[in-house]
Formats: structure tokens, sequence, C-alpha cells
């Protein structure tokens, strides 16, 4: 079996077992009051569950294409050393540090230093471009969350006053 039904496949069981918890065990503890809301906690979980066992069965059962070898710009599994790990793995890196820095770092502040080492570590080097844009993007993306959704994120570390 070819590297991308093996994808589906395991797409498919995390899918399917996405899908059972959202159709079955999510709204169990909702409030009385919240029964009643057109749109529930699990609506989007339903719906992102049934598109990717949908998408992932597509893959599966569509029929294989004779192995004609890999194209120009596919990947090739058995030349995986051959590719840039080392910027993967540390873009990965920068997820997880990113991810652990929003809450005492700030919103801002981390998500801009995010924007421009992992625009460094991918080759960019263009810094009069590339530090305006990520504070215009991170000021923006904060914007909307805080001001028109209403969902409020610490812009800043706690210490320079910004609330608890």
């Amino acid at each position: 079996m070819a590297l991308d039904r093996w994808i589906a496949l395991v797409i498919l069981m995390i899918s399917l077992a996405y899908g059972y918890t959202a159709f079955f065990t999510m709204d169990d503890g909702l409030p009385p009051f919240m029964k009643f809301n057109a749109i529930w906690p699990s609506t989007f979980p339903k719906g992102l569950s049934v598109m990717a066992v949908i998408c992932a069965l597509i893959i599966l059962l569509s029929p294989q294409k004779a192995d004609a070898g890999p194209k120009a710009g596919d990947i090739d599994y058995r030349r995986l050393l051959d590719y840039k790990l080392g910027q993967a793995t540390a873009l990965l890196a920068m997820m997880v540090i990113y991810a652990l820095a929003l809450r005492p770092v700030g919103f801002l502040i981390s998500t801009v230093a995010f924007l421009v080492i992992s625009a460094l570590i991918l080759g960019e080097r263009k810094l009069h471009i590339l530090i305006p844009i990520a504070v215009l993007a991170a000021g923006v993306v904060w914007y909307l969350v805080q001001q028109v959704l209403g969902i409020y994120l610490r812009p800043l570390p706690f210490f320079m006053g910004t609330g608890g």
C-alpha cells in the first residue's frame, strides 16, 4: 500500500475516534439552557470529523494508479534523510515553544517572535520587511480576536500591568 493510503488510514482511525467522542460523549455535560441552542460545542467537531472521514475514504477507496516511480515534486519516503529535516524539526520545536510562551510572554510578543524566528529558519533574510509584517499580522489578529470576537488575549506579559 502506498504512503498516502497509510496516512489516510491513520487519519481515518483518528477521525472515527474523534467523531465518536463528538457525537456520543461531548454533549452529555451540557447545562439544560444550552440544549436549546442551535449550535452546540460539539457542532464543529462533528463537521470536522465527518469531513475528515469522507476525505480519508476517498483516498483509501480511489483506484490505485500504476506506480511509475516518483515524479518531480513528490516526496520519496525512501530518501527521507535527503530532505531538510532540521528545518522541520526546528519549526515543530518553535510551535511548542510558542504554545508554552503565549501566557507568560503575552500574545503580541510571542506571536511576533514566532513569526520572525520561523521565517528566519525557513531562509527569509529581509528583516526590514519581515519584522513590520509580523508586527502588523500579530496586531491585526489580536485586534480581531479581542475586539471583534470578544475573546480576551493577554497582549503583553503580566508584569507590564495588562491584567492577570
